[in-house]
């Protein structure tokens, strides 16, 4: 799946996540609940998927070291720059 109609983020916008984020065992090569992303970290979404079973988004993000992790989209959240905010505001008026 490249992307989704109902994907609440875009192929290639930063995000941050809003927790830190632990291995839920699906990681590769790291331990079971071991620290994977800290919360705050700045990222991009490098794909666009989905869970068959649950018919649940996953963003597939990449964070520091070239680490993609899988995150649903409660974990992750928009980076707002100062020119988004800008051009939101000459647009509203």
């Amino acid at each position: 799946m490249s992307g989704s109609a109902t994907a609440k983020f875009q192929w290639g916008q930063p995000v941050r996540a809003v927790a830190d984020l632990f291995n839920d065992g699906t990681y590769p090569h790291w331990p079971e609940d071991a620290l994977l992303v800290l919360g705050g970290d700045r990222v991009e979404v490098v794909q666009i998927g989905a869970h068959v079973e649950s018919n649940t988004t996953v963003y597939l993000v990449e964070f520091s070291e070239n680490r993609v992790v899988g995150c649903l989209e409660d974990e992750i959240a928009p980076i707002v720059s100062a020119q988004t905010v800008t051009s939101n505001e000459s647009q509203a008026r």
